[in-house]
């Protein structure tokens, strides 16, 4: 009987410990942090606009934008941060004034010239820079202490994870390390059969719409084809309908953490069984266990013989990192962060592309002057033909 006392005791003190160490991590996490670095900021100098409890400046910042885009654009031109970022505009000007003034009081403050503010995104500061030497500074001398916040890496935890889109300090620098070889000069040349390949098909796709009377198109969704098919074969040695799956999965994926990530500042909103929760779990699931087909296929592909190594491109060196990690490598890559990576460069590295891909497009477009130039000079150095490796540096 006294032993069960003792036990239940000792559970008990636990238990309240635990429950102590929760509400004190809460409220130092959503209270004291935010008031500390509030406070530092204001001391430096710097100041924006007054955020809410919980929410920050989140809610201003939706309506702003909301406000700015609830109309179309009166025509096709550059000047779209007033509209894509109000928020950015209004407090760079209203903060902005602030530092100039500043600086005539106190002129040997010479770093606190220009536009610069801070604003919160729920219980996280942003500190918006706008100073070239200054952006140098952080860039170059203290890359390895910043990085994604603790809101961006959960936000995308079940999206990219740990890859290196999401990491910081030496976990950045080890896994950049890791892929860089995937993707050097002589790496994307070999690349260029493949993608000129990819581009045929995607063009002939456009050409057999065109001859079937088709007259619009949504380029975006060539685009995205495209680079997408690219990542898959270059990077992977999969093809774009297997890679197709997983892109088609991860938007699906991207746009249910977005959604489910705007909740975070709330305590404990990340173990909520919601519906973009359990969502977001058996996307991750099957996305998973189709990169888990591709892995298992390389490594096949070394267990039978067929191959001395995993390969060269950027599965082939994760996976190769991985095996030299269990002959004593220092830094531990396992199967969850090569899924990771995968996820990170199966999406990251097409999605960007594509849009460039698209913009470009939209302008020449818009401006047939420039389209005919470009035309006029493929035609010249090409002689009518595809663009080779040694042409391309006679494209100005």
């Amino acid at each position: 009987m006294a032993a069960m006392v003792v036990c239940l005791t000792i559970l008990s003190v636990l238990f309240i410990s635990l429950v102590f160490k929760l509400v004190f991590d809460t409220i130092h996490c959503y209270i004291l942090i935010p008031r500390r670095i509030k406070n530092m900021m204001q001391k430096q100098g710097v100041r924006g606009p007054k955020p809410r409890r919980l929410t920050g400046n989140i809610i201003e910042m939706v309506t702003l934008t909301s406000q700015s885009t609830v109309n179309d654009m009166d025509g096709v031109h550059h000047d779209v941060v007033g509209r894509l970022l109000p928020h950015y505009v209004k407090w760079s000007n209203s903060y902005g004034e602030f530092f100039r003034q500043l600086n005539l009081v106190f002129v040997s403050w010479e770093n606190l010239t220009g536009k610069r503010f801070i604003y919160w995104h729920g219980i996280e500061p942003r500190m918006c820079l706008t100073e070239i030497e200054l952006i140098k500074e952080l860039m170059t001398k203290h890359h390895l202490v910043t990085g994604k916040s603790w809101l961006q890496q959960q936000g995308s935890k079940h999206f990219t994870g740990k890859g290196l889109l999401m990491a910081n300090g030496q976990e950045w620098y080890h896994q950049r390390h890791i892929a860089a070889p995937a993707f050097m000069g002589d790496k994307l040349k070999s690349y260029s059969t493949h993608m000129v390949e990819c581009t045929k098909h995607m063009l002939q796709s456009l050409l057999n719409e065109v001859k079937s009377g088709q007259n619009e198109f949504e380029i975006d969704e060539y685009m995205t084809r495209l680079t997408a098919d690219v990542i898959a074969r270059t990077e992977f040695d999969t093809s774009y309908e297997k890679g197709k799956q997983i892109f088609h999965l991860l938007t699906s994926l991207q746009h249910r953490c977005a959604q489910a990530s705007r909740h975070l500042c709330f305590p404990g909103s990340r173990f909520f069984p919601t519906k973009y929760n359990r969502e977001i779990k058996a996307l991750k699931m099957e996305v998973e266990r189709l990169l888990m087909e591709i892995i298992q296929s390389r490594k096949d592909c070394m267990e039978i013989g067929r191959s001395s190594s995993y390969g060269n491109d950027l599965l082939g060196i994760l996976l190769n990192e991985m095996e030299k990690e269990k002959r004593g490598g220092k830094f531990k890559i396992n199967l969850e962060l090569i899924m990771d990576e995968c996820k990170t460069f199966f999406f990251a590295g097409h999605e960007t592309t594509a849009l460039l891909l698209t913009w470009t497009v939209m302008l020449l477009a818009t401006n047939p002057h420039w389209q005919q130039k470009v035309r006029d000079e493929v035609n010249k150095v090409c002689d009518g033909g595809v663009p080779s490796l040694d042409q391309l540096p006679k494209l100005t």
